[in-house]
């Protein structure tokens, strides 16, 4: 073998094995673009995605997250006894009960929203979860005693309920007052544990607690999105996909609220969690579920659970009142539901049902496997090309086609065939006979 046959021979097989080694060199590069860490918390699961920022080891991630959620549990878990928020509700005192300052920031964010919703969002909401078994204890699913409604009532409202920042500390005006903060600590936990990974100096990640997101930065390929389901346990299907904004200011935290999933029938009547603190008793209403955009996910969490209380008349109304961004779907019999958007959500409310798949469909999560089909068209060719250059020839063209290749006798072949086959040199050999001989007739004749 010659020295330039055998670097031919060297070259090709050299682009060969890159070829062969790429697959699985876009299938690392896509496990680490995108990290996923997942556990449970606060009743539910949650879900952390970190794009890139490989100079944070796994390890530290998880164990930051997870360090985190057990802080905002041990302050505001009402299935923890030895908790801030448990230990408040077993006291009977009405003197200054001493919180940690973030405890202190949800109780006040949640009192103003109490004020702006005239009390149909309400933290203090908690004897009346426990009544209808939506609560820490058991869940019997039995309507209550209308009288211990009543009597309940008298127990709940945010307005015997005060916060101070300095020091931070609550306190009740009423014995029996107990704080239920489900509906505002989920999405307070998820910008924990934002800020946590910010100090990481990770400033591109994914943060989802039962539902309630917030997003920094971006993933590879592009703006994180989220997801909107349709409010239907049973189907569990996703509406759209909306991609979220790196601004905060313009809002990158999303809350979905809703009475589609956890529920209880007796006799036919559906019961939802979603209490109306002004009833004592579950919405009646046909707002479905509501989606809220905010700047952070406390906001977004307590609002979402506001407008699934109020009904779908005064949701349209808060939400041009505070300038918030929904999405709200409302029950239509049995014919599916109506939606209402404002804000970054409007557009879905009259597109989204008829562009569902267009609107979820993540083409940045095609290109890993677009690169991975192409190295395997690549190995495939180069495989093909081997055989050739071994050979010391050069592809021609097809058997047949315009650039096949012309033989001494004028006739061609493709040059991966014999040069040429037996049989074809058999075929032409006939062929030239049976011309001289009828060449011959003729001229006889």
């Amino acid at each position: 073998m010659n020295v330039s046959k055998a670097r031919r021979i060297s070259f090709v097989a050299f682009l060969f094995f890159a070829a062969l080694a790429m697959p699985a060199a876009v299938a690392q590069q896509g496990v680490r673009q995108i990290r996923e860490f997942r556990g449970q918390t606060m009743g539910t699961t949650y879900m952390v995605k970190v794009a890139g920022h490989d100079e944070v080891g796994d390890d530290e991630i998880r164990l930051s997250i997870d360090a985190e959620l057990r802080q905002v549990n041990d302050e505001m878990s009402t299935y923890l006894k030895t908790s801030e928020i448990s230990q408040f509700n077993a006291g009977q005192s009405m003197d200054w009960f001493s919180v940690s300052p973030a405890f202190a920031t949800v109780v006040q964010q949640a009192l103003e929203i109490s004020a702006d919703t005239d009390g149909a969002f309400d933290v203090t909401v908690a004897p009346l979860v426990n009544a209808w078994s939506f609560g820490p204890g058991d869940r019997t699913q039995q309507v209550p005693d209308p009288q211990k409604i009543k009597d309940l009532r008298k127990r709940v409202g945010f307005r015997h309920l005060k916060v101070r920042m300095e020091p931070p500390a609550i306190r009740k005006d009423l014995a029996g007052l107990q704080l239920d903060l489900s509906s505002i600590a989920k999405g307070h936990g998820v910008d924990r544990v934002i800020d946590r990974l910010k100090g990481l100096s990770i400033t591109n990640v994914f943060v989802e607690i039962g539902g309630e997101v917030r997003t920094v930065g971006d993933k590879p390929g592009g703006a994180w999105k989220v997801g909107i389901q349709v409010p239907d346990a049973a189907q569990n299907t996703v509406l759209l996909a909306h991609p979220m904004l790196k601004n905060e200011s313009a809002g990158n935290a999303m809350a979905t609220s809703g009475d589609y999933r956890n529920y209880f029938v007796v006799d036919g009547k559906r019961y939802s969690h979603t209490i109306d603190p002004r009833t004592g008793a579950p919405v009646e209403h046909s707002l479905a579920s509501a989606t809220v955009i905010a700047p952070n996910c406390m906001l977004a969490d307590a609002w979402a659970t506001a407008l699934c209380v109020v009904g779908p008349k005064q949701a349209k109304s808060l939400a041009e009142q505070n300038g918030l961004s929904i999405l709200i779907a409302e029950r239509q019999g049995d014919s599916g539901f109506a939606l209402y958007g404002s804000g970054a959500l409007e557009s879905y409310a009259t597109t989204a049902l008829r562009g569902n798949e267009e609107a979820s469909t993540d083409w940045s999560a095609l290109f890993p496997i677009m690169l991975v089909t192409f190295g395997i068209f690549s190995i495939l060719l180069f495989a093909m090309a081997v055989g050739v250059v071994a050979n010391g020839k050069q592809i021609s063209g097809s058997c047949g086609g315009i650039a096949s290749k012309t033989n001494e006798d004028g006739s061609t072949s493709c040059s991966l065939c014999s040069n040429p086959s037996t049989a074809c040199k058999e075929l032409r050999d006939r062929m030239q006979t049976s011309s001289k001989s009828d060449a011959q007739d003729s001229v006889a004749s």
